[in-house]
């Protein structure tokens, strides 16, 4: 069985509705468990466990959140060159543009040699239908891609 991990903050519930909806699709697929973690309480354990990441986080003056950073400074010593190739996607939910919490995270991606399997999903304001069924497309592209060995 594959092993997707969700890493997440957020404060007005935003992000959780985009991690809520990525879940679904995810958890679509039989050969996939996934585990829904915040970003203050995911650790090296749960990223050296798993076979795929997703990270969502609220852009927050134009950068991630704390947590994500935190989450990220923390494991990256520990995990450092266990976890190359890990295929990982990115959601950010905002009100401005997101691309400084994306390009801050894929640097950051880059260094733990990490491998991207689709583009960022960028939700601004509340989310919609259509960004809920992208992050539900998201979860299901990456289970599906680690059961056929895609990934």
């Amino acid at each position: 069985m594959y092993r997707v991990l969700i890493v997440y903050s957020t404060q007005t519930g935003r992000t959780r509705q985009l991690v809520d909806a990525c879940a679904e699709g995810v958890t679509a697929d039989d050969d996939v468990a996934l585990s829904v973690r915040v970003a203050s309480d995911a650790g090296t354990d749960d990223l050296l466990a798993c076979d795929g990441l997703i990270l969502a986080t609220p852009e927050n003056f134009g950068y991630m959140s704390g947590l994500v950073k935190d989450f990220l400074d923390r494991t990256y010593y520990p995990a450092e060159g266990k976890t190359i190739a890990l295929p990982y996607g990115v959601m950010v939910s905002c009100g401005n543009d997101g691309r400084g919490a994306v390009s801050a995270i894929e640097r950051i991606a880059s260094g733990y040699q990490w491998k991207a399997f689709a583009e960022p999903l960028i939700a601004r304001g509340d989310p919609d239908e259509q960004q809920l069924a992208q992050a539900r497309t998201l979860g299901e592209t990456l289970a599906a891609g680690l059961s056929v060995g895609a990934f």
